[in-house]
């Protein structure tokens, strides 16, 4: 294949998607919904996408992964996979925002990815992502499918500059974790 093979994942919301591209043309495109087990599926899945498209992890050019905004715990999966079959593989990983893939649909409207307590996360143009009400968004556009956002992730990271930073997750807000409320165990010295 004379065209680059490019690899898009997600598994920012309740979902693992990836799709396989070469060049401008789909070659797989899978999705799964799922409310958890994503840290379990993901690896098996990009197997299954790369035997599917007949090639194999070093026929990859670059990855792209969607990095966020979305679930706290699948942004990390997903990041932290790009970023370590990178490292392994020696080619880029790009990170490729949820509001990027859905501005990239054309759609008029702004780009809104659902969040909890009837919030959505919203960029508007020049200003950093936010989380606003619902209500109070009167054009909302929506995420694609998890297949097609898979498949906008990876043609936007054929886009991309294939130098940058390593993908990080694009968190809006601090999770909703609280810290143990138990006091830490005592440390003992041997000494």
């Amino acid at each position: 294949m004379s065209e680059p093979l490019i690899l898009g994942f997600d598994t920012s919301a309740a979902h693992c998607a990836a799709a396989l591209l070469c060049g401008d043309r789909v070659l797989v495109v899978r999705a799964e919904d799922m409310g958890r087990g994503q840290a379990e599926r993901l690896m098996p899945l990009l197997e299954e996408v790369l035997a599917e498209g007949g090639v194999r992890w070093r026929d990859l050019a670059r990855i792209g992964v969607g990095i966020g905004p979305g679930n706290f715990t699948g942004i990390r999966i997903s990041v932290a996979a790009a970023r370590g079959l990178a490292l392994s593989l020696g080619i880029p990983a790009i990170g490729i925002s949820t509001l990027e893939a859905i501005r990239a649909g054309h759609e008029r409207g702004t780009p809104c990815v659902p969040a909890p307590r009837d919030q959505g996360y919203v960029q508007r143009a020049g200003h950093m992502p936010d989380l606003v009400a619902m209500a109070d968004i009167a054009d909302a556009v929506l995420p694609p499918a998890p297949a097609r956002l898979a498949e906008r992730i990876a043609r936007l990271a054929t886009l991309a500059p294939g130098e940058g930073p390593p993908p990080a997750p694009l968190y809006v807000r601090p999770a909703d974790a609280a810290p143990a409320r138990d006091a830490p165990p005592e440390i003992l010295d041997d000494a």
